[in-house]
C-alpha cells in the first residue's frame, strides 16, 4: 500500500497561477478561532464537498496525525453526504421562487444533524462549509443560525467561510 500524499506534496504540486492557494492553505489550518476538531472536520467536509479524493484523503491523513477524533472525521462525512442532498434541495426550491414549494415539506431524512458523533454545533459548522462551496442561503442561514445560537461566534462563522474557500480553490486548482 502507498504512502498518504500530504497536504504539503499537494500544495507544492499547486501551479504558480495558485500561489496563494498554497499560502492560504497553510493560514487557514493553522491557528484561529476554530478548535482543532472544527478545522479539521470544516477542511475535511470541504474537500469531499469539492469532490476531490486526493485532497480529501491528505486532509484526512492530516486530521489523523493531528489527533482528531474519529467522531468528527465520521461527522464530516455525514455532514457532506446530508448537505449534497440538502443544498440541492434547498437551493432548487429558492431558485423556483415560489411559495407553493416553500410551504411543502421536505420529507427528506436528515436525523443524523440532530445526533451527530461528535457535537451538534460543531456538525452544523461543517454544515456551512458544505452550503458555501454548493452556494445554498437557505442552508447558509439556517445552519448559521443554530451555530450563533449554539454559543459560537461570527469569527468562527467567517474562519469556516474562509477554509471552505481556500479548499475549494485548492481542488479546482489541482485539478487545473
Amino acid at each position: 500500500m502507498s504512502e498518504p500524499v500530504t497536504l504539503e506534496a499537494l500544495g507544492n504540486r499547486l501551479p504558480d497561477a495558485a500561489r496563494d492557494l498554497r499560502l492560504n492553505l497553510g493560514a487557514v489550518l493553522g491557528d484561529g478561532t476554530l478548535s482543532l476538531a472544527q478545522r479539521w472536520g470544516s477542511a475535511i467536509t470541504s474537500a469531499i464537498t469539492a469532490r476531490h479524493p486526493e485532497l480529501r484523503d491528505a486532509l484526512l491523513h492530516g486530521a489523523r496525525a493531528a489527533g482528531v477524533d474519529e467522531g468528527v472525521i465520521d461527522d464530516a462525512r455525514a455532514a457532506a453526504a446530508i448537505m449534497a442532498m440538502n443544498n440541492v434541495y434547498y437551493r432548487g426550491r429558492h431558485l423556483i421562487g415560489k411559495e407553493s414549494y416553500m410551504t411543502r415539506p421536505a420529507r427528506l431524512r436528515m436525523n443524523r444533524i440532530a445526533k451527530p458523533a461528535s457535537n451538534k454545533v460543531d456538525f452544523e459548522l461543517f454544515c456551512i462549509a458544505a452550503s458555501a462551496i454548493k452556494g445554498c442561503g437557505d442552508c447558509l442561514k439556517s445552519h448559521e443560525k443554530v451555530v450563533i445560537d449554539g454559543g459560537l461566534t461570527e469569527d468562527h462563522v467567517h474562519d469556516t467561510l474562509r477554509l471552505a474557500a481556500v479548499i475549494n480553490g485548492v481542488a479546482v486548482a489541482l485539478d487545473a
